[in-house]
């Protein structure tokens, strides 16, 4: 009799290694059916915040709450057994206190059986990733273009387009490496900037609009589907599925309106009768 080998999730020093190595696939992820899609595929599963203008409507991420993040967190780790999971921390979850952020990303931990935390910003929250280090946490920082941070910045606009702006980008990023993270995601940060800071520090850079400079990228999923009408401009669709889904439903609607469709007998066929 074969036995078929235990599969074993992929580990936080398993991530780190990827520095100046092979690439670290990235994809954002929000349900259980798609995570055992992309589970045999990527290193890192990132149940982002994104999820609420992805999957809630919502206008930013400003409206997403713990409760919405461990909801799909539970749901990517019933449907993943090997990639590394990662969930974001919302807004208003860690900004508050080291002590505050540690009481929330336990929870999150906890409840979604997640290995790891992401929460947006460079220096300022240095002493909060190491808070959340030194007590068992693995985090993933964030800089660069911080979604949580928009209305403050004014808009989703690219970092480092001047090099008067790249001294507190790259002491950001230092920040965040110093603390504790095992990672970092640079967003909407240009080209050399995204280089040096990579050639610069210890630990993988994750880009999402930042160049192939990177260790590795991430993208959000509806956005490499083609199910986003709006994408961000550096993002490859992968495949085109809004129109395809828009068609399928279409010629369904069109079968329902003219009755065609199953009766339990082509589902659940009689047995016949015994001569």
């Amino acid at each position: 009799m074969s036995v078929q080998p235990e599969t074993r999730r992929i580990t936080v020093p398993e991530i780190r290694a990827h520095k100046h190595a092979r690439p670290v696939v990235c994809l954002t992820c929000y349900h259980a059916h798609t995570a055992r899609l992309l589970d045999p595929h990527v290193d890192l599963m990132l149940v982002g915040d994104s999820l609420g203008m992805v999957m809630h409507g919502l206008e930013t991420t400003l409206g997403v709450t713990l409760e919405m993040m461990i909801s799909h967190g539970k749901a990517v780790m019933r449907g993943s057994r090997r990639a590394l999971v990662a969930v974001d921390m919302p807004f208003s979850s860690y900004e508050e206190s080291p002590a505050i952020a540690f009481r929330n990303a336990a929870r999150l931990i906890q409840e979604t059986g997640a290995t790891a935390v992401k929460l947006e910003g460079g220096a300022r929250m240095g002493e909060t990733i190491r808070y959340l280090t030194e007590r068992g946490v693995p985090v993933i920082g964030h800089i660069g273009l911080t979604p949580q941070s928009v209305h403050v910045t004014g808009g989703f606009k690219t970092r480092g387009r001047t090099e008067a702006e790249w001294p507190a980008l790259i002491a950001d990023a230092r920040a965040v490496a110093e603390a504790g993270a095992f990672a970092v995601v640079l967003e909407g940060i240009a080209e050399p900037l995204a280089a040096r800071i990579t050639a610069e520090i210890e630990i993988p850079t994750i880009g999402i609009g930042a160049s192939s400079a990177c260790d590795g990228q991430i993208l959000v999923m509806e956005d490499m589907l083609g199910l986003n009408p709006h994408p961000p401009r550096f993002v490859r669709e992968y495949a085109n599925l809004g129109p395809a889904i828009e068609a399928a439903v279409k010629a369904y609607a069109a079968d329902v309106r003219e009755r065609r469709f199953p009766g339990a007998e082509n589902v659940y066929p009689m047995k016949q009768a015994r001569p």
